[in-house]
């Protein structure tokens, strides 16, 4: 059993991509329809927004691991661990937290989940957040003064400065995508080795943006690049169609597809001046790919034919976007097994 990340699996496909050791599944996820059968043995993080244009209602992903992992829970966090890398999901609800004038319930969520996240990690001696796949409900709408996403915003901030974590420059790769509702469910990925943050230079930081986009800037870079002792994974953040920190292209969503690509593109080249493996090709990454509307589908699927081609995996996914002027958001991960990685 090779030892990664495997995607796009139907429940039909999994027994063999298990090859029957379970306890080697790190963690995963789950998109489209909840399963009908008992609940995995790892940790399973549950995106319940509709798979479109699937010959399926749901499809998962999961990480091996050559060796098997131990597992337990912190905190309401499932996780597992395999050596010196640790997958973990949560959720948290909102309405467990009253909230104040100067705090919103979701931003008092996104700080107590990252606090946990963290208090993991120092238990674990794995201090390396390298990705986080934040999902939240309505992460357009305006509550509490403030739209939600700016709150979440806040809220994880809070807690990457509370818990001594650095707020820019080096810091994990990231997503932040809208369901229609739920409570807050985050999955992540760390370990002992410190990833490299790779940023894009077609657009400012995502740390460093100017105020107008709310009290606190979003912690994340635009990509990381991890390598063990015989493994190097890439996660591109959630990107878009921005460019410097302007949105483009508004009202055209296979525009706005072909702008995130060539983000996707720069951050590649940006990773390939600084990995240690054969160089990363757009059209050899697994992709998720987020549309604010499902009767985009079509010119997406165009777009995404005539950019990426022989992809090995896209999974398109129907929900809300961080920003409302944005149709599309794409996401991408690949994982390579290496004989040395110096």
């Amino acid at each position: 059993m090779n030892p990664g990340f495997v995607p796009g699996l139907t429940d039909a496909d999994l027994p063999s991509a298990i090859a029957g050791r379970a306890d080697c599944i790190l963690g995963g996820v789950r998109i489209g329809a909840p399963g009908a059968g008992p609940a995995p043995e790892w940790p399973q993080q549950f995106i319940s927004a509709p798979l479109i244009g699937a010959t399926t209602d749901s499809l998962q992903e999961i990480w091996r691991s050559p060796t098997p992992c131990s597992s337990g829970e912190y905190s309401e966090i499932a996780w597992r661990r395999a050596g010196p890398v640790l997958y973990g999901v949560l959720e948290v609800t909102e309405s467990d937290f009253p909230g104040s004038p100067a705090c919103s319930p979701l931003q008092a969520a996104s700080r107590e989940a990252y606090r946990r996240i963290f208090g993991l990690l120092d238990a674990q001696r794995l201090p390396h957040l390298w990705r986080a796949w934040n999902y939240l409900a309505d992460i357009n709408l305006e509550t509490h003064g403030l739209e939600r996403y700016r709150q979440f915003n806040t809220g994880r901030q809070d807690a990457f400065l509370e818990s001594g974590r650095v707020a820019t420059g080096n810091v994990p790769a990231a997503c932040a995508i809208g369901l229609t509702g739920g409570p807050l469910r985050i999955a992540f990925m760390a370990g002992c080795e410190a990833a490299t943050a790779i940023e894009n230079p077609r657009q400012i930081s995502a740390y460093d943006y100017p105020a107008e986009y709310g009290p606190r800037s979003p912690t994340f870079s635009r990509a990381a690049l991890v390598c063990l002792a015989r493994q190097e994974i890439l996660f591109v953040s959630g990107t878009a169609s921005i460019l410097g920190h302007r949105t483009m292209h508004h009202g055209d969503v296979a525009a706005q597809t072909r702008e995130a690509l060539a983000n996707v593109a720069a951050v590649l080249a940006e990773a390939n001046r600084r990995g240690r493996s054969a160089p990363y090709r757009i059209d050899a990454l697994a992709y998720r790919v987020y549309l604010r509307h499902a009767s985009d589908f079509a010119a997406v699927r165009e777009v995404l034919n005539a950019m990426l081609g022989t992809a090995p995996a896209i999974t398109c996914i129907h929900a809300d976007i961080c920003r409302s002027d944005l149709l599309v958001e794409i996401e991408a991960t690949a994982s390579r097994v290496l004989e040395s990685c110096r």
